[in-house]
């Protein structure tokens, strides 16, 4: 079940701070409305408050991992939301940062509790 938490957790906040951004964003790039701002900054302090349910208790490894989890989430934002077309080395790049947020979230996990 833990496994499973964190992932969701990951999955949603990077929900609420791509959203939030993208949402700043339109306000601000796109001219859609000052509406749009307030919606973002209140998606961005949600993202504050659902990263912190996180199992772990350390914020620095939380973060970085969740800092590969942002890459993949914002390019697959751009592919939903705006039509982006990645490249070769985007998905590469994903997939390499996706592999580290892995291993800082997970590898604790498969270690001996003296270690390090």
């Amino acid at each position: 079940m833990t496994t499973a938490r964190i992932v969701v957790l990951f999955v949603i906040a990077a929900v609420a701070e791509i959203g939030g951004a993208w949402l700043i964003w339109q306000a601000v790039r796109e001219n859609r409305g000052w509406w749009f701002a307030l919606l973002g900054i209140v998606a961005l302090g949600a993202y504050g408050f659902i990263a912190a349910f996180q199992p772990d208790a350390n914020f620095g490894r939380v973060l970085a991992a969740y800092g590969g989890v942002f890459v993949a989430g914002s390019l697959a934002w751009g592919i939903v939301v705006d039509g982006f077309r990645p490249t070769t080395w985007d998905y590469v790049g994903s997939g390499v940062a996706l592999l580290g947020a892995a291993i800082i979230i997970f590898a604790p996990v498969f270690t001996d509790a003296t270690e390090g």
